[in-house]
């Protein structure tokens, strides 16, 4: 009987989205962003040296066609990738109006965010006067600090000894709909963070911000580092996801990383994490071999983007994408003859774009299981869930189309 793997790579956009110009700073604003091929020009013309060397070395995805749907998405031609493809593959266009984690994954899912995010404004401070007041009365803080957009490791390194000294956690959001909080483990506590996000999300889930995030550190001056304990809180889906229709069904899923949090935790049986992403490779492989008939696994590799995409590391990005292309061959050799495996991404984040934050772009759909090679065009982030929907039998969603 049928399973399904859906496989995020999170932000390895291929560029070309048609409202790019509408997203991002600047009159064009994220026109021209192109995650995977400029981080493929960096590679080729030397100027990713650091851990590794020489063009862009990913031979299993782009047999799978990541180079074919980089080009196909923004007519780019990627250096060191011109595969010809031996699945089926094309390139997904997001309808919902973000470039974030679960508008792109609730698209790919098959439920488009029907409403706007509300965004904090790039001002200082940048969160409402009532909501802090409210947030340090029920959270039983003394204060916050931050308030303002920021990165997460340098604004970690501005406040933290002010964190630590004055008991006050560090707030900050980005050009994402999201409201971060950030304390340390042991001076703070990890249980107290998270108490204090579920209070949070309590005030700003009703004002349309999609997300709190618990951002937890632990170090000391010079030395500060995120642990893997991070935690989000998501507003639900507004309608059943994948998730719920296979569970419906009488179907499993299993999420591998932060998918649970990126569905407020509904439709799952099973979540496994792990401390980084070939952790949550080694989860894959292993459902590859004990998840049962019928099965949906839906797993994200988050640290392209958490770790290099938004500290536009180019180096470190193309090393994990290198270190991802290792297991590849793993994972297809896991596959059982009625198996279908789709590597895909949420958004972009292209490394050597203005700012830290993401980019608005399409997204390689590489699907193996679908039957002959071909092309697959450019169709829609629904589309992906639909396609899942009709493997394992199910009857279609309100959104989107199955290119089985």
């Amino acid at each position: 009987m049928a399973r399904a793997f859906l496989l995020v790579l999170d932000s390895v956009g291929v560029g070309g989205a048609p409202d790019a110009a509408q997203f991002g700073d600047g009159p064009n604003g994220d026109e021209g962003s192109n995650t995977l091929g400029h981080i493929a020009q960096e590679c080729a013309a030397g100027r990713a040296e650091e851990g590794r060397t020489g063009p862009l070395t990913v031979p299993n995805l782009d047999a799978l066609g990541l180079g074919a749907a980089t080009r196909l998405s923004s007519g780019l031609d990627v250096p060191g990738l011109g595969a010809t493809p031996t699945a089926a593959w094309g390139t997904a266009t997001e309808v919902s109006q973000g470039k974030d984690t679960p508008s792109g994954h609730w698209e790919l899912a098959g439920v488009p965010v029907p409403w706007d995010w509300h965004y904090f404004p790039e001002t200082v401070p940048t969160f409402p006067d009532d909501l802090i007041a409210e947030l340090v009365a029920r959270g039983d803080i003394p204060g916050i600090l931050g308030n303002k957009h920021a990165s997460g490791v340098p604004i970690i390194e501005e406040l933290a000894e002010e964190h630590i000294r004055t008991g006050k956690p560090i707030c900050y959001t980005s050009a994402d709909s999201v409201f971060q909080i950030a304390a340390h483990e042991e001076h703070f506590g990890l249980e107290r963070l998270l108490k204090l996000c579920e209070v949070a999300a309590e005030l700003v889930h009703p004002m349309l911000v999609g997300r709190v995030i618990g951002r937890p550190f632990v170090g000391m001056p010079g030395n500060w580092q995120r642990t893997a304990n991070r935690r989000d809180y998501a507003i639900a889906p507004p309608e059943p996801t994948i998730l719920d229709r296979v569970q419906a069904a009488g179907g499993r899923t299993i999420a591998v990383g932060k998918i649970g949090d990126i569905f407020a935790h509904r439709g799952i049986d099973e979540l496994h994490k792990g401390k980084d992403d070939m952790a949550l490779v080694d989860h894959t492989l292993r459902l590859l071999d004990e998840a049962p008939d019928g099965a949906f696994v839906f797993a994200n590799y988050v640290e392209f983007d958490s770790k290099y995409g938004h500290r536009r590391d180019v180096s470190g990005y193309a090393r994990a994408l290198e270190v991802f292309d290792t297991r590849v061959p793993q994972i297809l050799g896991g596959m059982r003859p009625d198996d279908l495996v789709i590597f895909t991404a949420d958004h972009g984040n292209d490394p050597t774009w203005r700012g830290t934050d993401h980019t608005r772009e399409r997204v390689p759909v590489l699907m193996a299981g679908l039957g002959p090679a071909r092309e697959l065009g450019l169709h829609g982030f629904a589309d992906v869930g639909e396609t899942i929907a009709a493997h394992l039998e199910l009857a279609p969603g309100k959104h989107g189309k199955s290119l089985l």
